[in-house]
């Protein structure tokens, strides 16, 4: 596979995931905007910037409203209608490798989103966009899995999708946990708990495992090292070393890559939450995020941008 195919396919993969990311922390934090809480609208959408690694535009803020950034600025780069156009743009430079039901969905998307782009700030109906891309994101997943042939470009798409979600995960997680950790607010943010699992898709799965007991270690515990739930940080993990694994390796250059993948997942497979509580779970976030970066670079340098030397037959 070319080394542009394989980039291509990656990207896209990450920037669906991202969007996808961005429409559910954003849904579910609006709903808790609606509840008696003790944060002000200003502080929960602070929150949210942060989650998702954005820095709030003073100017801009004045203009637009930081939803109407994170839905439809076209010059937010990390704003869903953004991250669905760069991921379309990925999509169209490798027609030839995807499936035409793969294209057709990913077009349709990008179309239905950027007519929400180009209209009136003040027509911005979250209620119904938000809802609407994870349907359509969640579809695309869903026609990719079965229409498309599962050899190397389907494997740098979960590789993608996985490595992406475990740095969304980790910044979300870190950004809760920093908040509600502190002394005197863990007892008594019980929505905020739920909100938390929610935005990871996993209210419903962590209390068929622990019940409706939410407690800070359990709902750490579930998020991190969890090796069934698909959002948690220890499964997306499981599945980034097994979709490498399947990469062809005639020429040893996965090696690298699967070194830091191997250590990540070697932490995560031995550690304990109570251990993670009690040393201060920021430090175990940061370093996920940390490897995350290293395993991006791993993975540029072996398949992206290698020397032409080391592709060629000796």
């Amino acid at each position: 596979m070319l080394s542009r195919v394989a980039d291509n396919l990656y990207w896209m993969a990450r920037y669906l995931e991202r969007a996808e990311h961005t429409s559910r922390v954003v849904e579910v934090q609006m709903n808790l905007m609606l509840d008696q809480t003790s944060l002000t609208v200003e502080q929960r959408w602070e929150r949210i910037l942060a989650c998702l690694g954005q820095q709030a535009d003073a100017q801009a803020a004045e203009v637009f409203s930081p939803v109407a950034m994170l839905l439809a600025d076209t010059s937010c780069a990390g704003s869903i209608v953004s991250c669905i156009t760069m991921a379309r743009e990925n999509a169209r430079q490798v027609r030839q490798q995807i499936s035409s039901e793969m294209w057709e969905q990913v077009n349709r998307l990008y179309h239905d989103t950027r007519r929400v782009g180009a209209g009136e700030r003040r027509d911005l109906q979250p209620g119904e966009f938000l809802p609407s891309v994870e349907r359509g994101l969640h579809l695309f997943q869903g026609v990719t899995d079965s229409t498309m042939s599962h050899g190397e470009g389907w494997q740098f798409i979960q590789i993608g999708r996985n490595l992406e979600r475990v740095m969304a995960t980790a910044k979300l997680l870190d950004v809760h946990f920093a908040e509600l950790l502190a002394p005197g607010v863990a007892d008594k943010a019980l929505l905020e708990w739920i909100g938390l699992l929610k935005c990871c898709t996993g209210f419903e799965a962590y209390c068929r495992y622990y019940t409706a007991d939410v407690r800070a270690e359990n709902v750490a515990e579930f998020l991190i090292l969890n090796d069934e739930f698909p959002h948690s940080i220890r499964f997306a993990v499981d599945q980034l070393q097994t979709a490498l694994n399947r990469l062809p390796d005639s020429d040893g250059r996965r090696a690298p890559v699967l070194r830091v993948v191997g250590r990540l997942r070697a932490s995560l497979s031995f550690a304990a939450i109570d251990e993670m509580m009690s040393s201060g779970i920021h430090h175990h976030l940061e370093r996920i995020e940390t490897q995350c970066r290293d395993i991006h670079r791993e993975i540029h340098q072996a398949y992206i941008d290698y020397p032409v030397e080391t592709a060629l037959p000796v």
